[in-house]
């Protein structure tokens, strides 16, 4: 009887252990992927949001903050699971001259269902901030 008991108890050790495994593989797959697709759009944006009229007129670089906002959600949203994420991104700051902007990306885990009872608590929001100054050689 005590060899039932203990081979039960070793496949819910598994079990429990086979979870914790599959909740921070999520969160360190999610954050790498999410820190590439940052530094990405970000560079991206910044250079398709450049004021081309004010570089003409002056020969400094200055970008758009409007432009910028929409082409970092437009590429974002693209690159990053297609949509599929829980995402909040959080615009710190956007210098226009020079070309500074500051962002934050709060990316929250899925909820796991045990039982058809949903484990809320067991979500865990992943942050990542970048801040990204565009130069140029002269």
């Amino acid at each position: 009887m005590k060899w039932s008991f203990s081979a039960l108890g070793l496949i819910v050790m598994g079990l429990f252990g086979f979870m914790i495994l599959m909740l921070f593989s999520e969160i360190t797959i999610s954050n790498e992927q999410d820190y590439y697709s940052i530094k990405e759009v970000t560079e991206s944006a910044m250079i398709e949001s450049i004021d081309i009229a004010y570089y003409r007129l002056t020969g400094k670089i200055k970008i758009s903050r409007e432009k910028f906002v929409e082409n970092f959600s437009k590429r974002f949203v693209k690159n990053s699971t297609y949509g599929d994420g829980n995402y909040d991104i959080i615009f710190y700051s956007i210098e226009e001259d020079p070309p500074k902007v500051s962002i934050g990306v709060i990316d929250s885990t899925q909820s796991y269902n045990i039982y058809t009872e949903t484990l809320d608590p067991t979500r865990i929001d992943v942050v990542n901030k970048i801040t990204a100054i565009l130069d140029s050689y002269e």
